[in-house]
């Protein structure tokens, strides 16, 4: 499975604290994320909002509760809701993460990191094959930010992603900011992981802002975009080419225009990128 032939352009997500800006209009922008729990299973002006912007502009489901590495069985409930819900508003994809969040059918409310290792990636393999059975298409997974790792550890990140797309046909949402963080908290080189992500298999990126918090980083969501990740955006699109990218703002959530703006500064980004390549 490869990513999309056609960009879906420049998107951010659907926060709650926008949605009377929405109400009134929706704004000059391509795509919307919407996370997957927000709107599953529920009805209100969450759901009402959702049908709104779907009427406009293509949505992407994102989720945060799939914990696709975890031991504990797959929840065919959750992936059948979510089936039904993406194909109810012809969801471009969906999305989670590369991540495990529950033990003994406990959700502990956190994307926790995994071991790469060869036994952690077959296990990770069969289980989205398993989630990509039921929900009748690919899965497209997101690297995490991490703070620490496993000395179990055999594989790098980006070799097991690389490899967990080339064994399932997955899509990889590529966070450029977590790579950022994750690099800069392992002490990785952040160009080598680009580099070991396979070219096809990136469907989609994420842009947002993180804190420093002097011995590490942290992505918290919070914050404009820092001038290293938009380096490391550049770059990614220089290798990726242009690619569905969304900002992700979830704490201290600015008016929806400031959001854009961000969503505006992606765009001329990638547009540079790609005329130097023709140039």
């Amino acid at each position: 499975m490869h990513k999309p032939r056609k960009t879906l352009g420049h998107g951010v997500g659907l926060r709650a604290a926008h949605y009377d800006a929405w109400q009134r209009a929706v704004p000059g922008i391509d795509w919307v994320e919407v996370i997957t729990e927000n709107v599953l299973d529920v009805g209100g002006r969450p759901r009402r909002m959702l049908e709104r912007v779907r009427s406009e502009v293509p949505v992407v489901l994102h989720g945060v509760s799939l914990s696709i590495g975890s031991t504990d069985p797959l929840s065919l409930t959750y992936l059948r809701s979510v089936r039904e819900l993406a194909r109810e508003i012809d969801a471009a994809w969906v999305s989670d993460h590369l991540c495990w969040s529950s033990v003994d059918d406990h959700y502990l409310h956190d994307l926790l990191p995994m071991p790469y290792t060869e036994e952690s990636l077959a296990h990770v393999v069969a289980r989205v094959h398993r989630a990509q059975d039921v929900l009748g298409r690919p899965l497209v997974l997101e690297n995490p930010s991490t703070y620490l790792g496993f000395a179990e550890s055999t594989l790098t990140e980006w070799d097991f992603l690389a490899e967990l797309a080339r064994q399932t046909g997955c899509g990889l949402l590529l966070d450029v900011n977590n790579v950022y963080v994750s690099a800069t908290n392992h002490g990785w080189s952040a160009e080598a992981y680009l580099e070991g992500i396979p070219v096809d298999a990136v469907w989609q990126f994420h842009l947002a802002g993180h804190s420093d918090l002097g011995t590490h980083l942290v992505d918290t969501h919070d914050a404009p975009v820092c001038d290293a990740v938009w380096s490391l955006y550049a770059r990614a699109v220089h290798r990726f080419g242009a690619t569905s990218t969304l900002i992700e703002w979830d704490d201290r959530i600015p008016p929806l225009d400031a959001v854009i703006a961000e969503s505006a500064r992606a765009r001329a980004v990638e547009q540079g990128v790609v005329e130097a390549a023709v140039a």
